[in-house]
């Protein structure tokens, strides 16, 4: 059992960096991509993971991590199965958070908006671009699902394997979700818990208004 004297004990003070309003980008897109890419470049362990919080028709969430694959001015993009239990959850109520944690950076970045599926070239693209044996396991599981042991799912692989060879094509129910953006938050931890946090949210006028939240 978890000491809970001891866990109150545990601190961090934020040191590495400085987030100022007027300093940021007056685009979001912009200061992702600056901040994306200085993680890409410290080696930090996956930097392109990110949490996807979700929540079903009677508003119970649930998050997971999941991978980016892929963004621009249309959204954030990541791949998974239809059917699972966040596809499912996104089908009844089609919106999302997002969030990155880059701990090496004291850095985290939220994202919030709806979220709706690719095109099916955009999947068709990206599931012939991966390796072989997650193609295969694409159709092998059957994600979120109640299995009765491993070996069910090492047999699916095994079958559909033998069915598709080398060319297996992309299942109806796999490809990719795109959240579009019309909420976006900067944070950059500061000492003494004077956190910097700028946020972006989407005007009626189509434009981002920029602003700074106290911590």
């Amino acid at each position: 059992m978890s000491d809970n004297h001891e866990l109150s004990k545990l601190r961090t003070s934020y040191e590495k960096g400085v987030l100022e309003e007027n300093e940021a980008a007056d685009i979001p897109l912009n200061q992702f991509q600056e901040w994306f890419e200085v993680a890409l470049n410290k080696n930090i362990n996956e930097p392109n993971a990110m949490t996807v919080a979700t929540a079903d028709e009677n508003g119970r969430p649930s998050c997971r991590p999941v991978l980016i694959k892929a963004y621009d001015e249309r959204g954030i993009v990541w791949f998974t199965n239809y059917h699972s239990r966040k596809g499912r959850q996104l089908s009844a109520n089609p919106f999302a958070s997002l969030q990155f944690f880059w701990p090496e950076l004291e850095r985290v970045v939220r994202i919030e908006g709806k979220v709706e599926r690719v095109s099916a070239q955009e999947s068709n693209e990206y599931f012939d671009s991966r390796p072989l044996a997650s193609r295969i396991g694409a159709w092998a599981s059957e994600q979120s699902q109640t299995i009765e042991s491993r070996k069910i799912i090492v047999e699916r692989a095994a079958r559909f394997g033998l069915q598709f060879g080398l060319h297996p094509p992309r299942p109806e129910h796999w490809g990719g979700y795109r959240l579009v953006p019309d909420y976006w938050e900067f944070w950059q931890g500061r000492k003494s818990r004077l956190h910097d946090r700028v946020c972006f949210s989407m005007g009626a006028d189509g434009k981002w208004i920029k602003e700074r939240l106290a911590p």
